[in-house]
């Protein structure tokens, strides 16, 4: 995750999370249970990837971005990039 999504893990020390795997949507909701809110920065009301953030799986980017159905294997990693826009 990019650092500022940290402030919802302020006892995390090394910066990593483990959820079960499954689809990217699974990971995320089991974070969000950990975390409650964290999916409102990262996905939109419909529950679609928002627009600046960008997913990857280990070093494959995520290409389902409405449904979140790519999987995550055991062992694998989900990189959340929010990217930064204004003008």
């Amino acid at each position: 995750m990019t650092s500022h999504l940290f402030r919802f893990f302020p006892t995390l020390e090394n910066r990593s999370i483990s959820v079960p795997s499954g689809s990217v949507a699974d990971v995320l909701r089991a974070v969000n249970a950990i975390a409650p809110g964290f999916t409102d920065y990262v996905l939109d009301e419909r529950g679609a990837l928002r627009r600046h953030v960008k997913l990857s799986i280990n070093d494959t980017l995520v290409v389902d971005r409405q449904s979140l159905s790519d999987r995550v294997p055991e062992g694998g990693t989900l990189y959340i990039f929010q990217a930064l826009s204004g003008g």
